[in-house]
């Protein structure tokens, strides 16, 4: 009976140290690995980063790409640009005209024939 008195006395004295001391562990676990988290926090930040330089990319191949479709609108029509697209749709080439072969790409087909 003395010892089950004398553990509950001190119990009360490591209870509440003991109950401080997991919620502190718990609290700095989810502070570094927890959903919302440094660790996640630095991931999201790895993944922002790259994403802003894609998006940066895909920006500038906009860009080019509305020059060249502005390049062939009917009030300002580039007759080179206008030659280019017409060989490359129907693969044609005037008699006089040399052609250099390069390895065909996915957007290219077909073989070229002559006039």
């Amino acid at each position: 009976m003395i010892v089950l008195r004398e553990l509950k006395r001190r119990a009360h004295f490591v209870l509440g140290p003991v109950i401080g001391i997991a919620l502190t562990g718990y609290f700095f676990y989810n502070l570094i690995e927890g959903d919302h988290g440094l660790i996640r926090w630095l991931s999201l930040t790895r993944e922002i980063r790259a994403e802003n330089a894609n998006l940066e990319a895909v920006r500038a191949q906009r860009e080019a790409l509305d020059l060249r479709v502005s390049d062939l609108k009917p009030d300002h029509l580039d007759p080179d640009l206008l030659d280019e697209r017409v060989r490359a749709t129907l693969n044609l080439v005037a008699r006089d005209e040399i052609v250099i072969m390069q390895p065909m790409t996915s957007q290219e087909g077909g073989a070229v024939e002559t006039r």
